[in-house]
């Protein structure tokens, strides 16, 4: 697998990052923290923007920095696309005029994405005529998007771009960034503080705090880790589940969706058969049964499970996360009186019933 990796300690007057992540150089990876844990730091180490004095960053088999070996390649010679919170676009040009500057830092015979690819992918072709300071601000964002993506970086950076937008923007940026991944197969990596979009859109995350990684892996290793509940969200704790549709029930309002040779019923969609669908099963809409489940329930969605974990009960806290196998890692959060009832232990063998699944596609204005 090709990796992007990186070791790094910086010192600032008010803060230190100290960061050794090895991630997969495909698809979306988002680093994801609060405000002042070291995102936007880290992500201008790989750009070169923010020198490490002791650093290594390596991407596949390109160096940019080892300074052991006294290594440093600067940022306008390291093939990255970088898109800040805020646009920085020239505003005594026009659109198009920005985006040529992205096209032209790269030489022809390293150019592997086209100029119609990206004005056709982004709809920005109504826009070039325009000056910059006449963009709404989501017209602003895709312009600094096309203009990164332009240069045929090898990697793209992405510091919060969605910062700052309405709804609205939020929900016509989402799907284009998804088509940049899909499409353009550029590597990406996202800083983000909002979990909704990690979940639409990263196939690994990186969870950082205080300056300090403190996780990686894919969204269904870290979201069914019970030990890391203190870094997500707590109405965000959950299964991330790799679906696909298999069939439509219009008579019900129905889709069935597969996984792992199990199946999910969920509210129809517009998607045809086959269609890939990233769900969301929150841990407070799993409950769980000891032995065989009622012949007759009104749940649709109820699976044979082994109990893999117990998490930690504290005498401050109702509940507790039950760790589940049902073909691939699934939580239930229960009340802490339920436990003392049902006696779970790892091994033992449960049925679980699923009340309700969130959809990626739909969670920007739902979590």
């Amino acid at each position: 697998m090709n990796i992007l990796k990186a070791k790094l300690d910086v010192k600032l007057p008010h803060f230190r990052l100290q960061a050794d992540i090895n991630l997969p150089s495909h698809g979306v990876t988002a680093i994801f923290g609060p405000s002042g844990s070291g995102k936007t730091t880290l992500l201008r180490c790989l750009a070169g923007l923010e020198r490490s004095p002791t650093g290594c960053v390596q991407l596949e088999d390109e160096v940019w920095q080892d300074e052991q070996q006294k290594i440093f390649t600067p940022p306008h010679q390291r093939s990255i696309g970088y898109v800040f919170q805020d646009p920085r676009l020239f505003p005594h040009l026009s659109v198009e005029s920005n985006l040529r500057y992205g096209l032209n830092r790269t030489p022809k015979t390293k150019r592997y994405i086209s100029w119609n690819q990206v004005i056709d992918l982004l709809d920005l072709g109504p826009l070039l005529h325009r000056r910059t300071h006449h963009l709404s601000g989501g017209e602003q964002r895709r312009v600094a998007i096309g203009r990164a993506v332009l240069a045929s970086p090898r990697l793209l950076l992405m510091d919060e771009p969605l910062v700052g937008l309405d709804m609205q923007r939020k929900h016509e940026i989402i799907p284009l960034i998804q088509q940049l991944r899909d499409t353009l197969h550029i590597p990406i990596v996202y800083v983000t503080h909002a979990i909704n979009e990690v979940l639409q859109l990263a196939s690994t995350l990186l969870l950082m705090e205080e300056g300090k990684t403190v996780a990686a892996g894919t969204l269904s290793e870290i979201f069914s880790r019970l030990d890391l509940d203190q870094y997500l969200n707590q109405d965000t704790i959950g299964a991330v589940i790799e679906t696909q549709i298999e069939a439509h029930e219009p008579e019900f309002s129905l889709t069935r969706i597969g996984f792992n040779g199990k199946h999910l019923f969920i509210p129809q969609q517009r998607f045809p058969v086959g269609h890939a669908l990233r769900v969301h099963v929150l841990s407070r809409d799993v409950s769980i049964i000891i032995g065989p489940p009622p012949r007759q329930t009104s749940i649709l969605n109820v699976f044979e499970a082994t109990v893999v974990e117990i998490g930690s009960m504290s005498p401050d806290c109702h509940s507790v996360d039950i760790k589940l196998d049902v073909g691939c890692p699934l939580l239930a959060r229960i009340t802490r009186k339920s436990m003392a009832s049902l006696r779970l232990t790892p091994g033992q063998k449960v049925y679980a019933n699923i009340k309700a699944v969130a959809l990626s596609h739909d969670l920007l204005g739902m979590l």
